[in-house]
């Protein structure tokens, strides 16, 4: 069996510069910038977390991928660990995240808290209080 190098989450936007200029401001992501075509529209991003690349992927019927805000639905998240999840919280909240659950301790040793981007991705960031209880 292969050993696994590297998982790589993908997310699809309608709006990849709005949403790469979002996830650095309002969530500290560094930047990887934005990929445009031969015609200038936006096609690829990225935004780094630590030694993670998180992909910005363009809405595109020949892919079959669409927004949450088109859908008003999100089937998955990404959970990002921080140092202090209150003060990224107040950040998130200034740079106009939508906080959806409030920084709270988790029977699962993190206190975290839960957002949506602009597009309605969901988001957790949380801080590791513990080892977590069995």
């Amino acid at each position: 069996m292969s050993k696994f190098k590297r998982v790589i989450p993908l997310l699809v936007y309608e709006d990849i510069p709005a949403a790469h200029d979002f996830l650095v401001k309002a969530f500290g992501f560094e930047p990887g910038g934005v990929h445009r075509d031969a015609e200038g529209q936006a096609i690829h991003g990225e935004v780094r977390a630590g030694d993670s690349t998180i992909w910005l992927h363009r809405v595109t019927p020949l892919h079959g991928t669409n927004s949450p805000r088109v859908t008003d639905m999100a089937g998955a998240g990404l959970v990002v660990h921080v140092a202090d999840v209150d003060a990224h919280c107040k950040c998130a909240r200034a740079a106009g995240a939508q906080i959806e659950r409030e920084p709270k301790d988790m029977p699962y040793a993190q206190r975290e808290y839960e957002a949506r981007d602009p597009e309605g991705h969901r988001w957790w960031f949380a801080t590791p209080t513990g080892p977590p209880s069995s």
